[in-house]
């Protein structure tokens, strides 16, 4: 199913396509593509995964809505969507990838990799400011505005709404731009390689997470 819409802040007209259960056989977006997921709640354990959102920052953003048997749905049969995010040879974009790798990591059984994580890149390089969340970066750096009305909606519906994809589809349709200027910025301030340590630490970092290190950190200093 095929769903368009219109964006102000872009020139061209957005597509989203919603895939009902998973991928199709064929898809492929190329070798760099944002990922973002929407979930019942923060906690992997507890939370059940709704949707996932990708994109090639081309205008077009693909959602896997994930139901669960009980509702007619497939549940986490999802052979190419697993597929998609154990390719090493495909990069996946997010903000905040530290929750999302672990979630997906969770709920696949997969080890997703390579990551590329907006916000670390943000604070590595953003320090001017402590605000690095998505909205705020892609109106400072893009110029782009982003709603958040949607982002505490109920993600486990049956039927998501209009505004319901259009929220999920903005987190990941402007995010392959804002790692061009985040980027850019790494390079110029001599932290790519630093950034790049962090980001193939992400898949680590969240199975700690998964195993319980977010508290306490087994990186801090205590007695």
């Amino acid at each position: 199913m095929i769903k368009k819409f219109g964006d102000d802040n872009m020139s061209q007209q957005n597509a989203i396509h919603l895939h009902d259960g998973d991928l199709p056989d064929d898809f492929d977006l190329g070798p760099s593509v944002a990922v973002d997921t929407e979930t019942m709640g923060l906690n992997p354990h507890r939370d059940r995964l709704c949707l996932v959102q990708l994109s090639a920052g081309d205008g077009e953003a693909h959602l896997v809505q994930i139901k669960p048997v009980s509702m007619g749905g497939r549940g986490y049969d999802c052979p190419n969507l697993k597929a998609f995010m154990a390719d090493d040879t495909v990069t996946k974009l997010m903000h905040f990838g530290r929750f999302d790798v672990a979630v997906l990591q969770h709920t696949l059984n997969v080890t997703v990799a390579p990551v590329i994580c907006t916000k670390i890149a943000a604070r590595l390089v953003y320090t001017f400011t402590d605000r690095h969340g998505l909205a705020y970066l892609c109106r400072e750096l893009l110029g782009v505005e982003m709603s958040k009305h949607q982002q505490s909606s109920d993600w486990g519906a049956e039927t998501l709404t209009q505004d319901q994809l259009r929220y999920a589809a903005s987190d990941v349709l402007h995010l392959p731009a804002l790692w061009e200027k985040l980027e850019a910025m790494l390079v110029r301030e001599g932290r790519r390689d630093l950034a790049q340590a962090c980001f193939d630490f992400l898949p680590a970092r969240a199975r700690l997470d998964l195993l319980g290190y977010e508290e306490p950190d087994i990186f801090s200093h205590r007695a």
